[in-house]
C-alpha cells in the first residue's frame, strides 16, 4: 500500500498510538467505526465492509448491537475495547454532531483519546471545520481524493501494522 507524503502524516501518527495500545491490551479491535445513523446501511456499512475486506477488525454498531442490549453501554464497551477510532464524517455525521446525537458523544470520547482518524465523505474540512474544529484539526482521509475502497484499504493496511501483542 502506497500512501501520498499527506496522508503519512495522517497515518504515522495513529499507528505509533495504536501500537501503543496494541501491546497493553491485544484483545482489542483495530477500529471504531463512528458515523451517523443515517449513513449505517449505506457509506457506513459500505466502509465496513471494505476495512472488514482488507482484514481490519472494527467495532461497527450495526454489526457489534446485541439484540435486546443496552445500546450505550455498548457502543461504551465498544470504545473501550478498539485501539483507533475511524470517524466517517458525511453531512449527515455533521448534522447528528449538531443535533448532539449519539456520534457526538462518540466524537467526544475519541478527541480525548488522542486516537482518531477523520475519514471525510461527501464534505470538506471546512465543512468540518464549521461544525467540529477539533475534529477537523486532525488529519484525515479524503474519499474526494480516493475511493472510500482505497481509503479503507489504507487504514486497515496501517491497522495490520498494529503488533499483535
Amino acid at each position: 500500500m502506497s500512501y501520498t507524503s499527506t496522508e503519512w502524516l495522517t497515518v504515522e501518527p495513529f499507528t505509533k498510538e495504536a501500537s501503543k495500545q496494541a501491546q497493553a491490551h491485544p484483545d482489542r479491535r483495530d477500529l471504531f467505526l463512528c458515523h451517523a445513523w443515517d449513513d449505517r446501511q449505506g457509506s457506513a456499512k459500505d466502509l465496513y465492509s471494505f476495512l472488514k475486506a482488507n482484514g481490519a477488525s472494527v467495532w461497527f454498531s450495526e454489526e457489534d448491537l446485541p439484540l435486546g442490549s443496552l445500546m450505550i453501554r455498548e457502543i461504551d464497551k465498544g470504545l473501550r475495547n478498539s485501539r483507533v477510532g475511524i470517524v466517517l464524517v458525511t453531512p449527515a455525521l455533521l448534522k447528528s454532531i449538531e443535533a448532539e446525537g449519539v456520534a457526538e458523544k462518540e466524537l467526544a470520547v475519541l478527541l480525548s483519546s488522542r486516537r482518531v482518524v477523520p475519514v471525510l465523505h461527501g464534505v470538506s474540512f471546512d465543512d468540518l471545520n464549521d461544525v467540529s474544529p477539533m475534529l477537523a484539526s486532525h488529519a484525515g482521509l479524503n474519499t474526494k481524493d480516493s475511493s472510500l475502497n482505497d481509503v479503507a484499504a489504507k487504514v486497515a493496511a496501517a491497522a495490520a501494522a498494529l503488533p499483535a501483542d
